[in-house]
């Protein structure tokens, strides 16, 4: 019976683990704004973002009609952006940085309690969260403070943090054109035009290179992207040390950069972005902090701080509401003065429509949320069935 509970708890943990993994790349939450100006036709779904673990990213669709054309959907991002700012209200990319930064490190913090959580034996599972939490901890001080460790982000946030710029999140690199020519360009010619396909050689390596292109290489392409918009920077400032591509930086220097992109007002940002700093080093500790408590809690079965190993990653989607609830209040209790329209502090749609000026606002959960609740149903039978097991 013993060993039937153990297996059972270990596959529902497995599928909740999985669920996790999912959820990190899934969108979670969408806002929309619609008012008469973005018409239907051309806007079904208004001014439409979507909320992800590691970003904010464009809602919006290409739209194939014969009354519209389009090359490329519009960053409704950026024209979100356009339109608060009037208001005062920061870029989007000024929320959450801390959150984004260190989303991956947290998940994978989750999951590390969840495999622990599977062992019955408190010195298996306090070996295994050992292990898995000095890999985390390694792995999160080298991407935040080491050298080119930026380069340890993940492509979705990193690819957030470039359009968030106004800048093309496109790993894509143009290749010169290859001109054939002489009595080899003749009989190419001569070939096609009898009906021969001819592929050169160099055509099958273009292709073979393209195809095969993987995602390390176009987030090294963004990163190059945000460098060079920092060496940039660094030229007209002195404030900026030279780049040494650790997170530290490029979150700080980003966050710097979201805040002012619409407000040139350096008395208000600059508090804000030392604010962040001191942000990053707590949450860094913290979260070293957190991986000695479970671990030492761990050293018994049944005592409270055990039970977090599965309590926690079951609470996610209540963490993300109040974080997702407490952002919004920040925007909009965190006006600018240099708006065009002097508005009174609200506090924007959580969950619902609401409506301020002409614009009809709209908040609710996506995928990612669902799967995060589908993911604590999971958990929670885990839970009991755990409970059960060790009441036994």
């Amino acid at each position: 019976m013993q060993s039937k509970q153990t297996l059972q708890v270990a596959v529902l943990t497995l599928i909740g683990l999985g669920l996790l993994a999912v959820i990190f790349y899934t969108p979670i939450w969408w806002v929309s704004l619609t008012a008469p100006n973005y018409p239907e036709e051309s806007f079904p779904d208004g001014v439409r973002i979507h909320f992800h673990m590691n970003g904010v990213f464009n809602g919006c669709e290409k739209q194939e009609k014969a009354e519209i054309v389009e090359d490329e959907a519009l960053d409704c991002v950026h024209e979100m952006d356009t339109i608060n700012h009037y208001v005062g209200m920061y870029p989007i990319a000024a929320g959450g940085p801390v959150e984004r930064g260190f989303g991956q490190f947290l998940m994978a913090f989750l999951g590390v309690m969840l495999i622990g959580f599977i062992f019955t034996g408190p010195k298996q599972r306090m070996i295994v969260l050992t292990v898995g939490f000095t890999g985390i901890a390694a792995w999160m001080a080298m991407t935040l403070y080491g050298e080119n460790g930026f380069n340890l982000q993940n492509k979705g946030y990193v690819s957030a943090m470039v359009t968030s710029l106004d800048q093309e999140a496109s790993g894509e690199t143009g290749e010169p054109e290859i001109v054939i020519g002489g009595v080899t360009g003749v009989l190419k010619d001569s070939l096609e035009a009898s009906g021969v396909e001819v592929i050169l050689p160099s055509e099958l390596e273009a292709a073979r290179k393209a195809g095969t292109k993987s995602a390390g290489a176009e987030k090294a392409h963004l990163i190059e992207q945000l460098k060079l918009t920092y060496d940039i920077d660094q030229v007209k400032t002195d404030s900026l040390s030279p780049w040494d591509g650790s997170s530290f930086q490029v979150m700080t220097w980003h966050y710097a950069k979201s805040l002012g992109r619409y407000f040139n007002n350096p008395q208000e940002i600059v508090p804000m972005v030392k604010n962040l700093e001191l942000a990053i080093h707590l949450v860094f500790y913290a979260i070293l902090g957190a991986m000695a408590l479970v671990v030492f809690g761990s050293r018994r079965n049944g005592g409270m701080l055990y039970w977090l190993l599965i309590l926690v990653p079951i609470a996610l989607p209540v963490f993300f509401v109040i974080d997702y609830s407490a952002w919004l209040w920040w925007y909009g209790h965190t006006l600018n003065d240099m708006g065009a329209f002097s508005v009174k502090p609200f506090m924007p749609t959580v969950f619902g429509d609401g409506k301020v000026a002409q614009f009809t606002t709209h908040s609710y959960p996506y995928i990612g949320f669902g799967l995060m609740l589908l993911t604590s149903l999971i958990l929670a039978v885990a839970a009991l069935l755990r409970f059960k097991q060790l009441k036994q």
